[in-house]
């Protein structure tokens, strides 16, 4: 009788020893066939087990959730790097915008112990999972489109804007792994004909809602380097690239400069909330 790999790794499993380990881990007996069967069938390990592994924790994930990429700790790093270069020694104001799980605000939070964390995602099924996730942090979910529902007294206070964008080109997401191609909604992966739709909202943004040396970060493809540069530039914040060779992973980050902040947020107006709902 083929052994569990075995199975796996018949059914196109890569990472089958990995997630052999991450099955039995889970469950045992009719329950361990019951989730592996789900698994050969196609469906995403994580929304089998109902938890990823991110950045040295457990985060719960919900079917219909985007799963963090493990590459994406690397943005976690170079926020919280970014923080750490701050004079004071204050936790911070963090916002993280299109959460999904919540995991790259949970991420940071641990990172940094009585930050102030507002996470939003526009999906019900991911505010509702953030918020769980997210709730021995005391971080707050709210369900809206990007800051729509973050309280407006924040606004000019925020010292880091974590946004994990939606950034495959709308062409290239025919070309994406069946696992997320069938089973994430298209909302969390989709970018726009260049894949920047979601990245320009929140450079324009961003200004409105950080403070004086507050940073925003996403993670983008190294394609599209230069226009989310040219894209935080033209916002007035002094943008830079950051590249880690090992996970191929590339995050751009805008610096709110005194020089170059807005002189009002009026302007943030024109980027609403599409639903101002937030979950209990």
């Amino acid at each position: 009788m083929p052994t569990l790999v075995e199975r796996l790794r018949t059914a196109g499993c890569v990472f089958a020893e990995e997630e052999a380990a991450v099955l039995e881990e889970t469950a045992t007996g009719p329950r361990l066939e019951e989730l592996v069967l789900r698994r050969i069938a196609g469906e995403p390990l994580e929304y089998v087990v109902g938890w990823v592994a991110f950045d040295g924790d457990r985060v719960a994930i919900d079917p219909g959730v985007f799963v963090p990429r493990q590459r994406t700790a690397y943005l976690v790093e170079v926020a919280h790097s970014l923080l750490s270069t701050r004079a004071d020694e204050r936790a911070g104001i963090v916002l993280d915008l299109c959460c999904g799980s919540g995991a790259l605000g949970l991420a940071l939070a641990r990172r940094r112990p009585g930050l102030l964390l507002h996470a939003t995602d526009i999906d019900p099924a991911a505010a509702a999972c953030a918020a769980r996730n997210l709730a021995p942090v005391r971080g707050i979910a709210h369900l809206g489109d990007l800051a729509g529902p973050v309280p407006t007294d924040l606004r000019g206070q925020v010292d880091m804007i974590l946004a994990n964008v939606p950034y495959v080109p709308s062409a290239a997401v025919a070309l994406m792994p069946p696992e997320s191609r069938d089973h994430e909604p298209l909302a969390t992966v989709d970018g726009g004909a260049d894949g920047l739709d979601l990245l320009r909202r929140v450079a324009a943004l961003a200004p409105y809602w950080l403070r004086t040396g507050g940073s925003v970060v996403c993670e983008v493809s190294e394609a599209q380097v230069v226009a989310a540069l040219d894209t935080f530039g033209a916002a007035g914040l002094h943008a830079r690239v950051h590249r880690d060779e090992l996970r191929d992973a590339t995050v751009v980050s805008g610096l709110a400069a005194a020089d170059r902040r807005p002189e009002s947020v009026t302007r943030f107006d024109a980027v609403p909330s599409t639903d101002p709902r937030r979950p209990r």
